[in-house]
């Protein structure tokens, strides 16, 4: 059975540092792409980064220079790395996996708040 499982999530004040991880079980990062969503309060779920299997990664535009998406292969764990943070990126984040064509697996996320 598949589970990814977040920690880390947190009250934060603006300009501050966070760190979330999510591991894995049942897998392995290494074969599959993976990553972060978020979903604001009224919002819709919006991707904030991936790491391919081939541990290159890539972000959305609001995020790009702040965050950072890495894996420790030994721990089968992904970690997203945020600095900077402002009360926008207030959000429950999820990590997902990508298994395949309609295969997404998904953590139950873990509440990120910006304030002060």
């Amino acid at each position: 059975q598949v589970q990814l499982v977040e920690s880390g999530g947190g009250l934060v004040q603006p300009g501050g540092s966070l760190r979330v991880s999510c591991a894995a079980s049942g897998i392995r990062f290494t074969v599959y792409d993976s990553g972060w969503y978020r979903q604001a309060p009224g919002k819709q779920r919006e991707l904030v980064g991936v790491i391919t299997s081939g541990g290159n990664t890539n972000y959305v535009d609001s995020v790009k220079g702040r965050f950072t998406i890495s894996r420790d292969n030994a721990k089968n764990t992904v970690f997203l790395q945020m600095n900077s943070l402002k009360a926008e990126d207030t959000a429950v984040y999820f990590c997902y996996a990508h298994l395949g064509k309609n295969r997404d697996v998904w953590g139950q996320g873990t509440q990120v708040t910006v304030s002060s």
